[in-house]
């Protein structure tokens, strides 16, 4: 790679335009932050689930999924196969295949979760909770991309008169393009940050 690009597209998703629907099983709600592509057959999505009895979770076969707890008392992660996972305050999180069933188990009253999901073979995904004290500077390569959730706080994206500043619960997608791509953000409280690197890509 010979060259940085230095005004990247930035997309900030605000929490009051996420479109939300039920569950793939009809057993919860999900409001639908983004997926790539925007398409029923996606590599990678970003959702936030409303959980408010005990239910069993949707199977999605080939899948990589992480939850991490937004809001609530947290709940336990039953499955079939006897393994029990507990999803606690605050920010809990855990990783599991997507084709195992199991039950979610509220531990005190309705919780709201996080959920990112990718396909094997077609991305590869870290993440990680942070918090944003002054600035920050993300690199994505071509056929990267990096989410960034407000969790709490405020945070905007310094040079740039696109985006403005994100609000609690807004979603920043922050993609590469053809040579490495800089990211600037700036403010103050807690992020999720999640790489997104797509299998296949130049």
């Amino acid at each position: 790679m010979t060259g940085m690009a230095t005004a990247p597209a930035t997309t900030v998703l605000r929490a009051q335009d996420y479109r939300r629907m039920r569950w793939k099983n009809g057993a919860g709600w999900t409001s639908e932050v983004f997926r790539c592509p925007d398409a029923d057959d996606w590599n990678w999505r970003v959702s936030l689930a409303e959980v408010e009895t005990d239910a069993p979770f949707s199977t999605f076969p080939g899948v990589e999924r992480a939850l991490v707890l937004l809001e609530g008392e947290g709940m336990r992660l039953r499955f079939d196969d006897g393994d029990v996972r507990d999803l606690l305050p605050p920010c809990g999180m855990q990783r599991f295949a997507g084709e195992r069933p199991l039950v979610g188990q509220l531990v005190d009253g309705p919780s709201r979760d996080f959920n990112l999901m990718w396909k094997r073979g077609h991305a590869d995904v870290q993440l990680w909770r942070r918090p944003l004290a002054g600035a920050m500077v993300l690199f994505a390569d071509p056929g990267e991309t990096w989410v960034a959730h407000l969790l709490a706080g405020q945070a905007h994206f310094p040079g740039l008169a696109g985006p403005g500043v994100m609000a609690p619960g807004d979603t920043a997608i922050l993609r590469g393009h053809r040579v490495r791509t800089r990211f600037a953000l700036d403010g103050a409280g807690e992020l999720l940050l999640a790489r997104v690197v797509e299998q296949g890509e130049v």
